[in-house]
C-alpha cells in the first residue's frame, strides 16, 4: 500500500468532522469514497493533503509518517490534489494555469532537502517527468483551442479539465479527486469518466470522493462508504455494482 490512514480524527474547531477514518490505496489502484453529501469525505481528504491537519490518528505515504506536514511538502512528495471548488486562477490563460504548475524531475531520487525541524521527506523511486503541457492538452484536447483563453471563461467542465490537467503537471503519483463530476453535464461527466479511465489504465493511483454512484463504480476498484464521519463499508467496487439492496442500504436519500 503507498497511502495508509490510520484512525484518523479531524475537527473545524470544534465540530468534530472525522470519527476513526482509516483506509489504504495501493499503487496503481483506483480506490473510492462513497458517501452522501456531509459526511467527511472532502475533510478525508483535505487530512491527508495537509490542508485541514488531523486531531489524531496517522497519514502514511509509502512508508513515511506525513502527518501534520504542510499542503506544498505533501504535494513536492508525489500527492496532487483536485479540489472540489476547481480554485483555477481565472485571470490566467489556460496555458498559463498549466505552466504555473509545472515542476521538472527532481536531481535527487528522493524529495527535496528537509527544512529544519522536519524530517527528511519520502525517499523514493519517483519516476521521471511524465507529464507536460503537450501531453495533458493530448489527454484534454478540448483545452488545446482553449490555450489562450483565460480560464474565468471556461465552462464547468474545461475548468474540472483544467483543475485535473495543472494538477498532473506536478507529476503526482498518487491523484485526489474531490467530487470532479459536481454539477457537470451528463455528457461531460461521461467524457471525464473516460479521461480519469484512461489516467488508471496509465498506472496512476487514485482516491476518488464522489456523492456520483454511476461514476465512481465504473472506475473504482475497491470503496470505502462514509456515514457520519466513520467508515461504515469497505470492499471491492463489483459487490456494490451488484448488490442493489447494499446500495440502497448504504447510500440512498
Amino acid at each position: 500500500m503507498v497511502l495508509e490512514v490510520r484512525d484518523l480524527h479531524t475537527a473545524y474547531g470544534l465540530s468534530r468532522v472525522l470519527f476513526g477514518v482509516s483506509l489504504e490505496v495501493g499503487a496503481g489502484e483506483c480506490v473510492c469514497l462513497l458517501g452522501r453529501n456531509g459526511v467527511g469525505k472532502t475533510t478525508t481528504m483535505r487530512s491527508i493533503m495537509g490542508l485541514t491537519p488531523p486531531s489524531a490518528g496517522r497519514i502514511v505515504w509509502k512508508g513515511t509518517d506525513i502527518t501534520g506536514w504542510p499542503a506544498y511538502r505533501v504535494a513536492r512528495a508525489g500527492i496532487g490534489f483536485v479540489p472540489e471548488d476547481r480554485r483555477i486562477f481565472a485571470d490566467l490563460t489556460v496555458w498559463e494555469n498549466l505552466d504555473v504548475a509545472s515542476r521538472g524531475p527532481r536531481s535527487h531520487a528522493g524529495s527535496p532537502e528537509p527544512e529544519a525541524g522536519h524530517p527528511r521527506s519520502v525517499p523514493a523511486s519517483r519516476p521521471p517527468l511524465q507529464w507536460s503541457i503537450e501531453r495533458v492538452l493530448e489527454l484534454f484536447p478540448q483545452l488545446g483551442g482553449l490555450a489562450r483563453r483565460n480560464g474565468g471563461y471556461l465552462s464547468g467542465g474545461e475548468q474540472q479539465m483544467l483543475t485535473i490537467a495543472r494538477t498532473l503537471m506536478g507529476n503526482p503519483e498518487l491523484l485526489l479527486l474531490d467530487e470532479p463530476s459536481e454539477g457537470l453535464a451528463p455528457l461531460v461527466v461521461d467524457h471525464l469518466r473516460e479521461q480519469v479511465a484512461r489516467l488508471k489504465r496509465e498506472g496512476l493511483t487514485i482516491l476518488l470522493a464522489e456523492q456520483n454512484v454511476g461514476f465512481s463504480l465504473e472506475l473504482a476498484d475497491r470503496v470505502y462508504v462514509l456515514e457520519k464521519g466513520a467508515i461504515r463499508f469497505s470492499g471491492p467496487a463489483g459487490r456494490l455494482r451488484d448488490d442493489e439492496a447494499l446500495r440502497h442500504e448504504l447510500l440512498a436519500l
